[in-house]
C-alpha cells in the first residue's frame, strides 16, 4: 500500500530556512558580546572580564538564539 503524500522535497519550507539564518545571526551576536576583556599584560588583572555584558547579557542572547533555532525548525510550513 503506497502512501499518497501531497508534498515531496525538502522537509522544511523557505521561511524555516530564513528563520534558521536569523537564529544563527542572533547566536553570532551573542558570541560577539561575549568576546573581549583581554588584559594588556598577563601580570595585570582586568576586571572588565566580569562585566555585566559578558556575564549576563551575552549568555542570555546566545540562549535566546538557540531557543529561536528550535522554534525555526519546529515551525510547520503552510
Amino acid at each position: 500500500m503506497a502512501v499518497n503524500n501531497e508534498r515531496q522535497g525538502f522537509a522544511l519550507d523557505k521561511t524555516n530556512y530564513i528563520l534558521i539564518a536569523v537564529g544563527l545571526v542572533i547566536i553570532i551576536i551573542g558570541f560577539m558580546l561575549l568576546a573581549g576583556g583581554k588584559a594588556d599584560s598577563p601580570d595585570v588583572f582586568n576586571p572588565e572580564v566580569f562585566s555585566v555584558r559578558r556575564i549576563t547579557i551575552a549568555p542570555l542572547v546566545i540562549l535566546a538564539g538557540f531557543v529561536f533555532e528550535i522554534y525555526a525548525i519546529m515551525k510547520k510550513p503552510k
